[in-house]
């Protein structure tokens, strides 16, 4: 991996009534980590990280203590840094959490199944020059949480995919947004990015149950209402133009998750949808506030 890179693995889910959901993501060259946009040395193993955000009708519980590569152990099919891990066993991916919350420390500790469906066949570049890439490998996944801390217990469905690059988000791109949605039959992602050189790119992908590419034309550009707190902007697409956000689960400086009502190829949906401004991530006020949502332990 080469100096200021990363590699993410990314999972989120939704329970089957809606009224549950979380994101993970495993970490090596922990992109919005305050401490590896602070190193000189720009070294991704000494900066990786298990985040896990539990989304609950009473409130979320955000976990993400960073670690060096004393704390991380893999291979081919398995990532382990600290308590928490992840295997693929080649047909589920099991995620074993036991991670701390900040800034008020609980626990998290639970394990997720995630059961692709089907897995799909290559990644997709973000970038012109060929450094940021996305694979959205099983876009349509069966997922089981089941956590002792707190103590919940639910299925439903969920998306995975991977991302790597060869230098810092921030120098390549403004901002973005993504969205993800399941169909009667596979699954729609919608993913706009904003370039430093001025450059956009759209991918609008379909794929059927199997993992098969199909095309799908691009929606029409909607509006969405920025968040409460942060006013971070939100826009998506839709057949219709139309989008309406039904809950807002994150709303920070620089970063919102929501889920969405709107229309994808023909279908109505609740994408999951994520908004991302690098823009607002390079302010150094806003990299001075993140420590105490990510606190960082040595060995």
């Amino acid at each position: 991996m080469t100096r200021g890179g990363y590699v993410w693995w990314y999972v989120d889910a939704v329970s089957e009534d809606a009224r549950q959901g979380l994101t993970v993501i495993a970490f090596i060259g922990s992109v919005f980590s305050p401490y590896y946009a602070w190193d000189a040395a720009r070294d991704p193993f000494a900066h990786c990280a298990v985040n896990v955000v539990l989304y609950g009708e009473r409130g979320n519980r955000f976990a993400m203590t960073e670690r060096n590569a004393r704390s991380l152990t893999r291979d081919a099919t398995s990532f382990s840094l600290g308590p928490s891990s992840l295997e693929w066993d080649g047909s589920v991916l099991t995620i074993r959490l036991d991670e701390r919350s900040s800034p008020i420390p609980r626990a998290v500790r639970g394990t997720v199944r995630v059961r692709p469906r089907a897995l799909t066949a290559q990644p997709f570049t973000l970038d012109a020059h060929g450094l940021h890439r996305w694979w959205p490998m099983a876009p349509d996944c069966e997922v089981e949480a089941e956590f002792t801390a707190p103590t919940l217990s639910w299925r439903g469905s969920g998306y995975h995919d991977t991302n790597d690059g060869d230098g810092a988000l921030e120098d390549a791109f403004t901002d973005w947004t993504w969205c993800r949605a399941p169909l009667k039959r596979g699954s729609a992602i919608v993913y706009d990015t904003h370039r430093r050189d001025g450059s956009a790119q759209n991918l609008t992908l379909r794929f059927d149950a199997d993992g098969t590419r199909r095309e799908m034309r691009p929606p029409l550009a909607a509006g969405l209402p920025p968040t409460g707190l942060w006013r971070m902007p939100r826009t998506t697409r839709s057949d219709d133009g139309r989008a309406q956000v039904i809950r807002t689960f994150e709303d920070t400086p620089f970063y919102a998750r929501s889920l969405l009502a709107s229309t994808l190829d023909g279908e109505a949906v609740q994408p999951v949808h994520e908004s991302l401004s690098l823009t607002r991530f390079r302010n150094p006020l806003v990299r001075l506030m993140l420590p105490f949502r990510m606190p960082r332990r040595i060995g």
